[in-house]
C-alpha cells in the first residue's frame, strides 16, 4: 500500500477561493512532513475517475480539497472497492462553499480550514456510515445528507445558477423557492413502513449539515449505523417564512408538521426521477433505494 496522502484539488472550489488558498495549506501540510501528491480537477466528476485510480493503485489515505462535492466525488471513487479491497480515510481541506460535514464536529466560531489541518496532521480519525444510494442507472455513495423537495429545489437552483455568489447563493436560492413552493409526496417505505404524506421536504442523513450552516437532521450521527429521516408536510408560506429561521438551528424538528425517525432501509415508490441534492451535488435520477454501509469510511476529524 502506498503510505502517502492523494491528495485532490478542485481550483473552482468556493468560486475560485480553494484555488487561491489551497497552495498555502498544502504547504503547510508538506512542511509537517506528510507526504502527499496532489492532483488538481478541470471538471466535473474527475475527482471520482483520479480517487478510483488512486485506489486501485494502493493509495487508501486520501484529502479532498475542496467543498462537500470534492469530498462526494472522492468517496464515489473508492466505493464500492473500499468495501472488500481495504479501508479508505478521507481527510478534508474545507474551502469550498458550504463544508457543511465538517460542522457535525465543531464548536461554532471554529475555523473550518485549520480544524481540517489538525485533524490531518495529528492523524485523528474515526469511523463514519456511508449510505448507498441505489437507482436506475447504478449505485452513489455519500457521507453527509440527501435530499428531495424543498432542499432540493434550493440547492438544483443554487448550483445551477447561483454559486458564484458563495454562501448569499444559497439564501437567494431559498427566497427565489419559496417563492416557486412546491409541496408534493415522495412514496417509499422507511424499514418496511410506508409513507406518502405530502411534504416541503423529506431529508435521509448521516450527518446534520447541509447547505452550509442549515442543520436538516439535528439528530443525526455519521456512526449509528442508521439513516437521519426527516420529513416536513406541507407548510404554506407564511408558516415557512415564519419558521426559515429554525433550519439553521435544528429546532425545526419540534414543529407539528416535523416528523422524524431513523431507519436502516429507505425504498423509494417513485414514478418518475426527480432532483435530489447529495452532499452537495444535484443530480436528477430514479431512486430505488438506500442502505446503510456502517462504519465503512475512516474520516480524519
Amino acid at each position: 500500500m502506498n503510505e502517502s496522502y492523494f491528495t485532490i484539488v478542485n481550483p473552482a472550489a468556493g468560486g475560485g477561493r480553494c484555488g487561491k488558498l489551497a497552495p498555502r495549506a498544502l504547504e503547510r501540510l508538506r512542511a509537517a512532513g506528510l507526504p502527499i501528491e496532489v492532483r488538481e480537477t478541470r471538471a466535473p466528476g474527475q475527482a471520482t475517475v483520479l480517487a478510483g485510480g488512486a485506489y486501485a493503485e494502493g493509495f487508501r489515505k486520501f484529502i479532498a480539497v475542496g467543498g462537500d462535492g470534492t469530498s462526494f466525488e472522492i468517496v464515489n471513487g473508492v466505493f464500492p472497492d473500499a468495501t472488500i479491497g481495504g479501508r479508505a480515510s478521507l481527510g478534508f481541506l474545507p474551502l469550498g462553499t458550504g463544508n457543511s460535514f465538517l460542522r457535525d464536529f465543531i464548536e461554532n466560531g471554529t475555523d473550518l480550514a485549520e480544524f481540517g489541518i489538525q485533524s490531518i496532521l495529528q492523524k485523528r480519525t474515526r469511523p463514519c456510515d456511508v449510505i448507498r444510494l441505489n437507482h436506475s442507472g447504478g449505485a452513489i455513495f455519500f457521507i453527509n445528507t440527501l435530499n428531495m423537495g424543498f432542499a432540493a429545489d434550493v440547492a438544483t437552483l443554487t448550483n445551477r445558477h447561483l454559486k458564484f455568489l458563495g454562501e448569499p447563493g444559497y439564501l437567494a436560492g431559498v427566497l427565489i423557492s419559496l417563492a416557486r413552493l412546491r409541496r408534493r409526496p415522495f412514496p417509499l417505505r422507511a424499514d418496511g413502513e410506508r409513507d406518502d404524506r405530502r411534504c416541503l421536504f423529506v431529508a435521509f442523513s448521516n450527518s446534520k449539515y447541509t447547505g452550509g450552516k442549515m442543520m436538516i437532521a439535528p439528530l443525526a450521527s455519521t456512526d449509528s449505523g442508521t439513516i437521519e429521516y426527516v420529513h416536513w408536510g406541507p407548510i404554506g408560506r407564511l408558516g415557512l417564512v415564519k419558521n426559515l429561521p429554525t433550519l439553521f438551528t435544528g429546532s425545526h424538528i419540534r414543529h407539528p408538521m416535523v416528523s422524524r425517525r431513523t431507519a436502516t432501509r429507505i425504498e423509494f415508490e417513485l414514478q418518475n426521477p426527480v432532483d435530489v441534492v447529495v452532499d452537495g451535488e444535484v443530480i436528477t435520477l430514479e431512486a430505488e433505494s438506500l442502505e446503510v454501509l456502517p462504519g465503512a469510511l475512516d474520516v480524519m476529524v
